[in-house]
């Protein structure tokens, strides 16, 4: 399923270079930079290590994205791992897992490099090792005089936190899944807060994993400086201002007001993304809960949380902070579909041990009637699992056009066009989403290491004054050009200023001198 995700993927992902927090990434990543809050140091580290790797299949703008794409594939080949844990029949988790890759806001993020594709793969991840950890519990109990069990089950339970600590130093939206994980904790083994070391163990892990992966931003803001660095992780202030998002933090309004309006938009959204699939959400999420009660305390809550956060957030493309739901709400309606099987063919063939059979191809070991009802049931299965995937397929070509960037050369085009613009020994005062390409031209591909670049952040983090002063510092004595974001920004500063448009790209601006004084 990995495979056929990333196929597909190929077909619509963004060749080369991006504008805005894409061009960031394709910048950090290869260099092993630091990038704005939170940091996302295990984007940085693995997307680092991925373009070492993968290094011989193109240039890094493209291998960053083609990161992106591998982390959504292998997250879609998860949610067929995941819903086999689940007793799922393999055909329908299949076809969840197909619905899921093909889900628009996941075939989006698969386009271009994104904190988030890396995200959803860990929350994928995350959930098969905690259901592996609950199926050896389980075993456990079966098999009271079983030492092997328990130890299995610890290491189980120490990887499950060792993802999460990564995912915890890839995005801050691991945090806000801690209390569903210690919910299912609880529900599934109550005892365990008996074991103070295995829960000193596993909350060690996921500390010190995410701690060593944040001290990526100190020691390449610090001694072993990289290229490109944001703000200044390497103080103790700046470490915890890029941490904690203190940026940010602003932007969160009001958890629980206007509830009305939010359920709206969060129905839109699920029509948006499941089409009539979205109606089942809410029956597949009580099928859980009567088949698998401790996976939808976990899931349930896990989706509560955060999208009740990402409601109340505003901040760039808030609809990929429901990749997580998305994912969750994809195994309910696996869950859905499996019931509905079972109770069309109940008895033996929905047993645990014949879908086991089922996936390794055991079948000459099963008994000939099992074999029949296994058939059976698996057509039926497959014959659902297709009418699974009919609401998707009906607008798939809508949804590859809104995902696809494979002509996209935009910011590659634009780079070309304002470096050949621009006087030797320039300096360039830009905003975010073109401080990003020039970034990645000058430190990755090594072009015009002549200019410098002065984003809006740097005139914040390094107190440089208002924008005005940073201009009359430099003009006179270097060229001063100045991307704004709008229009009614340069007419601002051409009331202070003398400024021309330079070059084709059309954002790009050549200070002259002050007005009222000789250039």
């Amino acid at each position: 399923m990995a495979l056929a995700a990333l196929s597909v993927y190929r077909t619509t992902l963004l060749p080369g270079l991006g504008f805005w927090d894409t061009g960031e990434a394709q910048t950090v990543l290869p260099v092993l930079g630091t990038m704005h809050p939170t940091g996302f140091p295990a984007l940085v580290v693995l997307g680092w290590l991925f373009s070492m790797v993968a290094r011989p299949l193109g240039q890094p703008a493209f291998l960053m994205n083609l990161f992106a794409a591998l982390c959504a594939a292998l997250a879609a080949g998860g949610v067929v791992m995941v819903s086999r844990r689940l007793r799922v029949p393999l055909p329908v988790g299949v076809a969840a897992a197909a619905g899921f890759a093909l889900t628009p806001v996941v075939w989006h993020i698969s386009s271009a490099i994104d904190a988030h594709a890396l995200h959803i793969l860990l929350v994928v991840a995350l959930t098969l090792a905690l259901l592996r950890w609950q199926a050896l519990v389980d075993g456990r109990r079966r098999h009271p005089g079983d030492a092997a069990y328990r130890r299995r089950g610890d290491r189980a339970i120490v990887l499950a936190a060792a993802i999460y600590g990564v995912a915890a130093a890839n995005h801050g939206l691991a945090l806000i899944l801690a209390p569903s994980i210690v919910l299912f904790v609880l529900a599934v083994e109550p005892r365990v807060l008996l074991r103070p070391r295995l829960i000193l163990a596993a909350v060690g892990t996921a500390v010190g994993v995410a701690a060593l992966l944040y001290l990526e931003l100190p020691l390449r803001a610090g001694p072993f400086r990289a290229p490109l660095v944001y703000a200044h992780p390497e103080t103790w202030q700046g470490f915890w201002d890029v941490v904690l998002a203190r940026q940010f933090q602003g932007d969160v309004h009001g958890l629980f007001s206007d509830v009305g309006s939010k359920v709206d938009s969060l129905v839109q959204l699920g029509i948006a993304q499941f089409g009539p699939l979205a109606a089942l959400a809410p029956a597949g999420l009580f099928l859980a809960a009567v088949k698998q009660p401790k996976y939808a305390l976990f899931s349930g809550t896990a989706a509560l949380v955060t999208v009740t956060f990402a409601a109340s957030y505003s901040n760039a493309d808030i609809t990929r902070y429901y990749l997580g739901p998305v994912f969750f709400v994809w195994t309910w309606i696996a869950i859905l579909v499996g019931a509905v099987v079972e109770a069309i063919l109940p008895g033996p063939a929905a047993d645990e041990t014949l879908r086991d059979e089922a996936a390794s191809g055991a079948w000459p070991d099963a008994p000939a009637p099992d074999r029949r009802r296994l058939a059976l049931t698996m057509l039926l299965a497959t014959a659902l699992g297709a009418a699974m995937l009919v609401p998707g397929a009906a607008d798939l070509g809508a949804r590859r056009q809104a995902a696809d960037q494979s002509g996209n050369t935009a910011a590659s085009d634009w780079l070309d066009q304002a470096f050949g613009a621009m006087s030797p020994d320039a300096v360039v005062i830009s905003w975010w989403s073109y401080s990003t390409p020039m970034w990645y031209g000058q430190d990755v591909e090594g072009r015009r290491p002549d200019i410098k670049i002065i984003d809006d952040s740097n005139i914040v983090w390094d107190k440089l004054g208002p924008l005005s002063a940073v201009i009359d510092r430099y003009l006179g004595s270097r060229p001063v050009y100045v991307i704004r974001q709008s229009g009614s920004d340069i007419q601002n500063l051409a009331q202070q200023f003398a400024i021309q448009p330079v070059g084709r790209p059309g954002n790009l601006f050549l200070v002259t001198g002050r007005l009222g004084t000789t250039p």
